[in-house]
């Protein structure tokens, strides 16, 4: 598949659907600063039609309701995703009329359709508009004519992703369709024909790049404390999910929910991404057995899978492939299978309308894979946009008040719940009511209500439709959630996190963890990718409690850059399956793939077996934070029952200036004479110098060195604090027990090994250069521990992600009885002077006499 063409091209779409769109409203009288007079009949002296008058005031309501740029922005993405989709079903010859287009048999930008015109058979296509376009030789109307007519023949078999023309939509579609040059032009031209025949792959990434300046622009404007609107919540975290990865999820969730209750060689061997249980002691075994029967009465049109936060649909397709792969094994008929799927089997759910529309696409072009009368049959998934209710008229929920006051108290619970849905998406707990009654009274009422009436209760059904959604339990919850940190949401969304998901309120993977699980039936199985922080972080480690009381079956340990889109360290993920269920010592298998640095390089890893381990989580528990550290082996464990650091030192994070700019300097920006290195408050020196050795973290380096920086620390910090009053800057101190004492310091951030240094007396430190002190144990023994390999290993399961914070360091496991190992405090001694002495060879060291080499 060539992604730099798919790249290239969506950008680009984006850019210029919004500018042709914006192009047609202005054409209407419509444009950033307006829009005149909504109920006008004339436009530049053009008469318009009924049709088009209707139109316009359409618009402009919208306009009103949203503003200008994200209406222009709407019917942009609404032309891109039809534009895709008849491409894709041209491409595929699923056109129910069999005639491309976009192309012709070579692949050429012209369209067939054209060509075809006079033995066309289109339901609602007027012969006598065709012939007058002909007549007049308007081959640019005539082709606008037949592609809205294509749309809105797809209209009852996609409803979905053509919506009934006659709005505004088809209004604003872009001028100068056929030229080679035109946003069609561009999309048959630039990617290849071969590419469209993997709707996941080629409608995933064409999602995930449209977004692309859309995702920028909204990092930029939070760099400016501009929160992440709902509107931009999916472009900020939209992540097209690794397609090995998305097979292990589902294969290990729903394939093990079959499996386990109907044991087949032949559906096992086709998954190469499962993963066998670990194995376990007999009385786990018994256990397991038990949860084995229940399995077995399930039925595969009973099986209830849903994403919550589906995206482009990429997992609910190849859920697809598995319930067909289980249909199947169970004797039924393909095309009856996928009829059934679609109608009992498969959930999904998103806050961004375009994401919706193509992951119902995506499923609806698997079934017809599958059934060629797919598209024939009024069959419709369970695949919804979340809708608010924020726009409900009381006077509907009246309606449902004439025979049953039950009814009507369930409709409201729903329309007073699901009010804001859009801003806090599936993360909604909404509460169980009689949807079967509700939907039952919706039929009632639709025989006896006005057009007016039978509108509204259009725009309710959907928010019900939702709400029942969100109110049910499945077998199988399987999603890629969006990472993205609460503080960075809206004020509803964090109040909301708060109230509702407050062990793990810190990022929104972390509360989809949570809620995902409340969605998972009893013995169920959730599978997720997430960032792995969850982990390891003291902020998680309620969440943590949470979820190692139930069975962690198995877990794909990714680390950095499982998405190839992603570099760098930043984004640090795990996938993991988690069946609902509690079993004493029950060993999970985990596939620790950290090492590799590529995509590839980890589906290798798994494929090859390398790096697995069986871990009873009930051990996690006993070591401090309860990190999931499953590749830690017994003898390694039974140390956190010795001493700890934090029994022999103490820590802390140092000063806030609360301006650094003004207070701290490189040691050659100032005086030397200025600069104090005498670490006793009586000498005279002290007195009157105004600058102090300040530690403030750097580079790797162990030992010593990193001595860059002083703070201006004259008469006890007088300035730093008279400031802080003035200016309302934040300033923080340690104790004055710890200034200028001996210690050991470390950079809070690391991409590789930790790297601690000793310091001797006469140095303040900064928030960034984490430090530790002691009375009673020698420092140059706490250097030499920290930078042993012993340390790093710990360090690697308390402080696995970028940050090595004090209460991890406090955490390692240490002997009693080693600090006074003469052997160690002279080994410690004699490498602390060799970096020193290595470190002052560097004119940058203010030790600095003369270069070594001269």
């Amino acid at each position: 598949m060539n992604k730099g063409a798919i790249q290239k091209f969506a950008i680009w779409a984006r850019n210029e659907l919004i500018a042709q769109v914006s192009q047609r409203a202005y054409q209407y009288g419509i444009d950033e600063s307006g829009f005149g007079d909504a109920s006008a009949d004339t436009l530049n002296g053009r008469l318009l039609t009924a049709e088009e008058k209707s139109q316009r005031q359409e618009l402009i309501k919208q306009v009103k309701e949203k503003g200008y740029k994200q209406v222009m922005e709407e019917v942009a993405y609404t032309w891109f995703n039809r534009f895709i989709a008849l491409r894709f079903m041209e491409v595929n010859n699923y056109l129910p009329s069999h005639i491309r287009v976009f192309s012709d048999a070579s692949g050429a930008f012209k369209p067939e359709i054209l060509n075809d015109v006079l033995h066309l058979d289109l339901p609602g296509l007027d012969s006598g508009k065709v012939a007058a376009y002909i007549e007049s030789n308007d081959t640019e109307a005539l082709y606008r004519y037949l592609l809205l007519t294509q749309c809105n023949a797809l209209n009852s078999a996609l409803p979905v992703m053509f919506e009934r023309m006659g709005g505004y939509t088809e209004m604003l579609l872009p001028n100068n369709i056929l030229r080679q040059d035109s946003v069609l032009g561009h999309m048959v031209s630039d990617i290849p024909e071969e590419d469209w025949t993997d709707q996941v792959q080629i409608i995933g990434w064409l999602y995930q790049y449209y977004n692309t300046e859309l995702k920028d622009d909204t990092f930029a404007q939070l760099k400016k404390n501009v929160k992440i609107t709902k509107e931009r919540i999916s472009a900020a975290t939209q992540l097209f999910t690794p397609d090995w990865i998305v097979r292990y999820m589902v294969e290990n969730s729903l394939g093990r929910l079959w499996l386990e209750g109907h044991p087949n060689a032949e559906l096992r061997g086709g998954w190469k991404y499962y993963l066998d249980e670990a194995k376990q002691e007999p009385e786990v075994e018994a256990q397991l057995a038990k949860l084995r029967e229940e399995y077995k009465t399930i039925k595969p049109e009973e099986i209830k899978v849903i994403d919550p936060c589906m995206g482009s649909g990429h997992i609910l397709v190849y859920a697809f492939d598995v319930l067909m792969q289980i249909y199947t094994s169970a004797g039924w008929d393909q095309r009856e299978a996928a009829q059934s799927i679609l109608k009992n089997n498969l959930y999904g759910l998103d806050i961004d309308d375009r994401a919706a529309q193509l992951a119902y696409f995506a499923v609806m072009m698997k079934a017809r894979q599958y059934d060629r009368r797919l598209l024939t049959r009024g069959i419709q998934p369970n695949i919804y946009s979340i809708r608010e209710s924020n726009g409900i008229q009381a006077m509907t929920i009246e309606y449902f008040h004439r025979n049953d006051p039950k009814l009507k108290a369930d409709i409201e619970s729903i329309v007073t719940e699901m009010r804001d849905a859009k801003e806090y998406g599936s993360i909604l707990n909404i509460t169980p009511v009689d949807f079967a009654g509700l939907y039952a009274r919706f039929d009632e009422i639709r025989e006896d209500i006005n057009m007016m009436q039978m509108s509204a209760l259009d725009e309710l059904l959907p928010v019900v439709k939702c709400a029942e959604v969100l109110a049910q339990k499945y077998d199988v919850v399987v999603t890629n959630p969006p990472y993205m940190a609460v503080s960075n949401a809206g004020a509803k969304v964090n109040d909301y996190v708060k109230k509702n998901f407050p062990n793990s309120k810190a990022d929104m993977f972390a509360v989809f963890i949570e809620r995902c699980g409340q969605m998972t039936k009893k013995n169920g199985y959730q599978a997720m990718i997430t960032q792995h922080a969850w982990m390891f972080l003291s902020s998680f480690e309620k969440l943590r409690t949470k979820l190692l009381a139930v069975d962690i079956v198995n877990m794909a340990h990714l680390g950095a850059r499982a998405f190839e889109e992603i570099g760098g360290e930043v984004v640090q993920t795990t996938s993991f399956v988690i069946r609902k269920s509690h079993i004493a010592d029950y060993k999970g298998e985990y596939c620790r793939l950290i090492e590799p640095t590529s995509q590839q390089g980890k589906e290798d890893m798994f494929l090859a077996g390398e790096n697995r381990y069986a871990a009873d989580q009930s051990n996690f528990s006993k070591i401090p934070g309860s990190p999931v550290a499953y590749w830690m082996n017994q003898n390694a464990l039974r140390a956190f029952e010795n001493t700890t650091l934090g029994e022999k030192t103490v820590a802390s994070v140092g000063i806030q200036t609360g301006d650094n700019e003004r207070f701290v300097h490189c040691w050659w920006e100032v005086l030397f004479d200025d600069i104090c290195f005498s670490a006793k408050k009586e000498a005279d020196s002290f007195q009157e110098k105004k600058h102090f050795p300040y530690n403030k973290g750097g580079e790797f380096r162990k030992w010593a060195g990193n001595d860059y920086y002083v703070v201006w620390w004259q008469n006890d910090g007088e300035q730093i604090k008279e400031s802080s009053l003035q200016t309302g800057h934040h300033y923080q101190q340690y104790s004055d027990d710890l200034k200028f004492k001996p210690l050991v310091t470390w950079s809070r951030i690391t991409t590789g090994l930790p790297a601690f240094r000793y310091k001797n007396s006469g140095y303040l430190s900064d928030m960034a250069g984490f430090c530790l002190y002691s009375t009673n144990t020698d420092l140059r023994y706490v250097a030499a521990f920290c930078n042993s390999s012993v340390a790093a290993y710990y360090l690697q399961i308390l402080a696995p992600t970028l940050n090595i914070m004090t209460g991890q360091v406090l955490a390692l496991p240490v002997c009693a009885s080693a600090d006074n190992d003469n052997r160690i405090l002279s080994f410690a001694e004699s490498c602390v002077d060799l970096a020193k002495d290595n470190w002052d060879s560097f004119e940058n060291s203010w030790g600095f006499k003369r270069n070594p080499l001269v």
